[in-house]
């Protein structure tokens, strides 16, 4: 049973499921909720401006910390 033999065993598995096929959709559902949720709120673009606004941010950001 070589990787030939363990392509086909999964393929066909995924293509006998029933309950499980609409399982993984509603996983994959949340999965794109999620990431999209957390994107637009937690991870909002802090640095604006050119790139060497954006430098000195960084820079004074990394120097002035405590």
């Amino acid at each position: 049973m070589g990787i030939r033999g363990i392509y086909r065993f999964y393929r066909d598995g995924f293509r006998r499921m029933t309950l499980g096929r609409t399982l993984w959709y509603v996983i994959l559902l949340k999965l794109v909720i999620i990431f999209a949720v957390l994107r637009v709120f937690f991870f909002t673009p802090h640095l604006q401006g050119t790139d060497e606004q954006k430098s000195r941010a960084v820079a004074e950001e990394l120097t002035n910390r405590h």
